[in-house]
């Protein structure tokens, strides 16, 4: 299988965040899948190494491997991680780049060909897909994508659904692989597939509306779901529309989640809720620090960063982004923006020591161990967040 490799922006920027220097932008989820995993899937290619110099330093154990410029060398794809290709990709033959709008998203090298950067020679193939132009984009990706991906995601095949379980729609448009779903769940399949990926639990009293796909050992304890994709290892409850959830995350109790990206290891306290709609009903403007953001985006919830807590009652604003491992208590009333490792009102950050306490404390209860490759992880992440000087 030929290699892949996923480029990010060499600076991302604000648009990017609260992932910028956090996280590669290929490992975030562009409807069901990782954005490493849609490009791996277009070219039936295995992922072999990212370049993304703003999130330089240690990885966690099996993490994808960090790889620089110079050490690629053909048989092998270059795909550009801020690009989500439309799934399936058609054939790509003997093309040396992938087009869309007339800008190239992908690089072929051809043996013992070195990477030299982004160029515009050889012949090029048009492709349809999304650029992306910031995290706010991310749920153009579910809103265009999540259909056609758990479409073909039902090729999978299914076990039988278990007695007890109310369908509205097709019962051929849900695929349940391990998953166990109790008595008097709702599955409405009539806007598109529901896919439950194995480990799943789903309560009685839950509400699933296609297309919704959730990944491996999530738990949904309740309430109404829509057009979501999560996992793996979530823990779902409440009114939950159109989001991403990149994994390992909470939102446990009630509260509206709507049209938000939610980071890893994030927990969201009883009654967190969003707003994603302007009382004017006009587009969403991000304001991160000294910068403001035209998403053009009418419906816009809370972009949360990694390792983010909120405290019970929370009420966060349309566009709020909260930057990696922020802990927000105190007034119930979020700001816009929250910076990374702020503690209570952000007049106070988190220190390195009780962030990887923390860590300590959390990440076992989904059996990942906090060895000695994920602490030098997680304190790289802490030093890429903390401002010069």
């Amino acid at each position: 299988m030929t290699a892949l490799y996923l480029l990010d922006p060499e600076t991302p920027g604000a648009a990017w965040a609260p992932f910028t220097a956090a996280t590669p932008i290929s490992e975030l989820r562009a409807a069901a899948w990782l954005q490493h995993e849609r490009w791996s899937r277009a070219l039936g290619a295995s992922v072999a190494g990212l370049l993304a110099p703003h999130v330089a330093g240690p990885r966690p154990t099996g993490a994808i491997p960090l790889v620089t410029g110079d050490a690629i060398a053909g048989p092998c794809w270059v795909a550009d991680a801020t690009f989500a290709p439309k799934l399936p990709m058609r054939p790509v033959g003997g093309a040396k780049r992938l087009l869309h709008a007339g800008t190239a998203v992908a690089w072929r090298l051809d043996p013992g060909e070195r990477w030299t950067g982004r160029h515009d020679a050889g012949d090029g193939l048009v492709v349809e897909g999304l650029p992306m132009r910031g995290t706010w984009d991310l749920l153009a990706a579910l809103e265009q994508f999540l259909f056609t991906d758990t479409l073909a995601g039902l090729e999978g095949g299914s076990d039988p659904l278990p007695s007890g379980v109310i369908v509205m729609g097709n019962p051929e448009a849900i695929a349940v692989r391990g998953a166990e779903v109790e008595p008097g769940v709702v599955l409405d399949v009539r806007k598109g597939a529901i896919l439950l990926e194995r480990g799943v639990q789903v309560r009685s009293g839950t509400r699933l509306e296609g297309p919704c796909w959730i990944g491996a050992g999530t738990q949904v304890q309740g309430g109404a779901l829509r057009h979501v994709s999560a996992g793996p290892q979530c823990r779902l409850h409440g009114e939950i529309s159109t989001s991403v959830f990149l994994g390992h995350a909470n939102k446990s109790h009630d509260g509206f989640l709507g049209h938000s990206v939610i980071g890893r290891w994030v927990n969201l306290g009883a009654g967190t809720i969003t707003s994603n709609l302007k009382n004017t009903y006009g587009p969403v403007r991000l304001d991160i620090g000294a910068e403001r953001l035209e998403t053009g985006r009418t419906n816009l919830g809370s972009l949360i960063g990694d390792h983010v807590k909120t405290a019970i009652g929370t009420l966060l604003p349309t566009g709020a982004v909260l930057g990696t491992g922020a802990n927000l208590f105190g007034d119930p009333r979020a700001p816009k923006h929250v910076p990374a490792f702020a503690w209570g009102d952000g007049d106070t950050r988190l220190s390195l020591p009780a962030f990887l306490d923390v860590a300590r404390r959390v990440m076992p209860r989904r059996d990942v161990p906090v060895d000695d490759a994920m602490l030098a992880a997680l304190t790289a992440l802490y030093q890429r967040q903390t401002p010069a000087g």
